[in-house]
């Protein structure tokens, strides 16, 4: 039961959670000392060379402007540093698994995750993840070692979720890369189908997620503030079919299961979602051809409804802001011409 447990945990690691973020504060007495020694003795499982890694990235930070590893830190300044946790003691196997690359330098790989694939090793997943393929795919890089079930990783998508991910092939590239998801300057969209029919074309949905207290396998929108993390999500409608509708989503925060569960608060749950319950029909008539027909769409759709279509960042060595686009994958496109043909020509107000 308890591994049962967390492997269902595994899923619930955001964005964020890939990396730590330490803040400090030097005391009134602190003599100049430099910051990466100053670190080293604070951060446990920190090498000092990790340490002098995210300097260069820009990701340590002295009053809140990036500093050297050679900076001497001073008095009551405020030190804060965003840098990735150590490595578990899981082995990575390399596995000749295909990848969709779409785009590769010497820094980083772009590529487009197929549904159905995990991202890294966990309980319960060991073998066939998107680590593994990556793994043997540069399996010569000292940034991919055996026991790293995270090499390269600075955002992640759900298993059950395609489209675009980013993957840092050094670790320069890596704090480049996290500082800029951690400070939410990376930009993504996402194509999701909804039930139902969003009142406005466009909205915002403002509320934190946190573990629901109801079941610990779900997340959920806490209105008051007072659990979770905050969590801003923006949606436009592209297309409306009738008792389902095609939104884009924009992240301003990377929660886990965010568009889920945000789209689930305001009535929208995606389409085939079983664990926020778009497994059920949730909007239509009670004729059995109408019920047989969403179950074919289940059929060609076995898995909520959500494609990373873009992603935007700002490349760790050019400084360039670079853009990915990919097209829907086959089973989301086959949905959704299946509502268009149904939708066409019947009134369903």
């Amino acid at each position: 039961m308890a591994e049962e447990i967390q492997n269902e945990f595994e899923e619930f690691e955001e964005s964020n959670e890939l990396f730590e973020h330490y803040r400090f504060v030097a005391d009134p007495g602190q003599k100049p000392l430099r910051i990466d020694k100053f670190l080293v003795n604070r951060i446990e499982n920190a090498s000092r060379n990790k340490i002098q890694e995210a300097a260069a990235a820009g990701n340590i930070r002295v009053n809140d402007n990036p500093v050297k590893a050679n900076y001497k830190i001073k008095a009551n300044e405020v030190i804060t540093i965003v840098m990735s946790y150590p490595p578990r003691e899981i082995e990575i196997i390399p596995e000749n698994i295909p990848l969709d690359i779409i785009y590769e330098d010497d820094d980083l790989i772009v590529l487009n995750k197929k549904p159905g694939m995990v991202v890294h090793p966990g309980h319960g997943n060991y073998t066939g993840t998107m680590v593994n393929a990556l793994a043997y795919h540069l399996k010569d890089l000292p940034l991919f070692n055996s026991q790293d079930p995270r090499p390269g990783l600075v955002h992640r998508i759900d298993k059950d979720t395609s489209g675009l991910l980013v993957i840092a092939k050094t670790e320069h590239a890596k704090n480049f890369l996290a500082r800029q998801f951690f400070e939410k300057t990376s930009k993504r969209t996402y194509r999701a189908i909804v039930w139902g029919q969003p009142k406005e074309d466009e909205g915002t949905i403002v509320g934190n997620i946190g573990r629901s207290l109801k079941d610990r396998k779900q997340m959920a929108v806490f209105e008051d503030g007072e659990r979770g993390k905050p969590a801003v999500t923006h949606y436009t409608v592209l297309e409306r079919l009738g008792y389902v509708t095609l939104v884009e989503c924009r992240l301003e925060t990377g929660r886990t299961h965010q568009i889920r569960v945000h789209m689930k608060h305001i009535g929208h749950p995606l389409f085939n979602d079983e664990r926020y319950g778009g497994d059920q029909i949730l909007k239509g008539t009670t004729f059995t051809k109408y019920k047989q027909f969403v179950q074919n769409c289940f059929n060609i759709l076995p898995r909520q409804a959500l494609h990373a279509k873009t992603l935007g960042f700002v490349h760790p060595t050019t400084k360039e802001f670079m853009s990915f686009d990919s097209e829907l994958p086959d089973d989301m496109v086959q949905a959704i011409e299946k509502w268009r043909d149904y939708t066409a020509g019947r009134d369903l107000d």
